[in-house]
């Protein structure tokens, strides 16, 4: 008798197994709130809602829902998120109304560090050289922000990769909401196949605590259509200074956008990119069996740094890779260094030549008094209709 063949036994055995896992998740998969592309917005303080312009992708029809908090179960949720501890401000600082109206009118942060990778934050408005495609332009409005506040939205990566990273997702931007200014306006999003706000902006670090108990490992990742919609939202912070932080353990693989448009957008908004990795960057690219909204095999733990550090890298802001995934205490640094960096920088203001032509303008900036620092800013500026400070300039 003929022996049957051993990869005829291992490729049945893995339908078996894929068959069990579908069967479990597939009742909670149909519990799974129900989230559209095509969101509102709530205001600051209320209950109404506020329309979004139209996103470079296929709107839909639904939707985004805030979930309910769901009663606590075994322990009480202050062992995973601490108090929130505020930090003092400062009096915010804005162009005057007649700079900011100027056509061609914008701002960029500036981070400056030195050779000891310390933030050099005495630094004056003469210290510093701005050139707009090459050429030398004045510096029309300066801002030191030590404490500023700032409009931030926090997008955590909900995909099924994440479920054993998830606690340790939570302390970290605990510990992220505990490090920021006390009037920072705050949103919180989870995304996995779509993204789903869990809480509107608000300066209740708390509350947005409060909603970590929301993150639950479910589905794909849709990285690109999560940032285009972040990068929406918080156009719409209270403040003219605006970030985002992205956490996420995986590579996009269920947008409907594509990474030059988040770019773009990200260009034409100048909102800080920062963003966590976490996984091997350095990980094999074969993919996984994809059955609905699960995937089996391939590398589940590789994370795309390449794109995460190209939007870190246009918009003056950084990128940290946790390639251990269960290093809590490297993710908690990372946080804790951002939300310190939002603290120590410049805000530098200027009128672009020619701004009735519209377009891309390259950004640089150098502190020549200085020679051993490294200065970040974004790479660019887009001027016209719809740039970034013009469109939405801070009350």
């Amino acid at each position: 008798m003929t022996k049957p063949r051993r990869s005829f036994k291992l490729s049945a055995a893995f339908l078996l197994i894929a068959a069990a896992a579908i069967a479990i998740v597939l009742p909670a998969a149909a519990q799974a709130p129900q989230l559209n592309q095509n969101f509102q917005l709530p205001k600051q303080g209320g209950s109404s809602t506020l329309e979004l312009p139209a996103q470079p992708r296929q709107p839909g029809s639904e939707s985004l829902t805030i979930p309910s908090m769901p009663a606590p179960q075994g322990g009480n949720s202050t062992d995973i998120v601490p108090p929130i501890e505020q930090q003092p401000g400062q009096a915010l600082v804005v162009p005057p109304h007649e700079l900011a109206r100027q056509p061609g009118y914008e701002q960029v942060t500036v981070t400056v560090t030195n050779p000891q990778h310390g933030y050099e934050t005495n630094l004056t408005k003469n210290d510093f050289r701005l050139y707009i495609d090459g050429q030398q332009r004045p510096i029309e409005f300066f801002r030191q922000d030590l404490n500023t506040p700032v409009s931030v939205g926090i997008l955590v990566d909900t995909s099924g990769s994440m479920q054993p990273k998830i606690p340790q997702a939570r302390a970290a931007i605990a510990q992220f909401l505990m490090d920021l200014n006390q009037r920072d306006d705050v949103f919180l999003f989870a995304f996995s196949m779509r993204p789903f706000l869990l809480q509107g902006f608000t300066m209740n670090h708390a509350l947005v605590a409060s909603r970590l108990a929301l993150l639950h490992a479910y589905g794909q990742t849709a990285l690109y259509d999560a940032i285009l919609d972040g990068l929406l939202m918080v156009e719409h912070g209270r403040y003219d200074k605006k970030a985002l932080l992205v956490v996420t353990d995986g590579m996009d693989n269920s947008s409907q956008s594509s990474l030059p448009q988040v770019i773009e957008q990200a260009r034409r908004l100048g909102v800080l990119i920062y963003s966590i990795g976490i996984g091997d960057p350095n990980g094999s690219s074969m993919p996984g069996l994809a059955i609905g909204p699960f995937i089996f095999g391939g590398d589940i733990d590789r994370v795309d740094a390449q794109t995460l550090r190209t939007l870190s890298t246009e918009t003056g802001a950084r990128t940290f890779i946790i390639r251990e995934v269960g290093d809590g205490e490297a993710l908690r640094e990372a946080t804790t260094t951002i939300s310190r960096e939002l603290r120590e920088q410049y805000t530098v203001g200027f009128t672009a030549p020619d701004p009735s032509a519209g377009g891309y303008r390259s950004v640089r900036v150098d502190v020549p008094g200085h020679p051993e620092d490294s200065v970040r800013v974004r790479k660019g500026v887009t001027v016209g209709p719809g740039s970034s400070y013009a469109s939405n300039p801070s009350p």
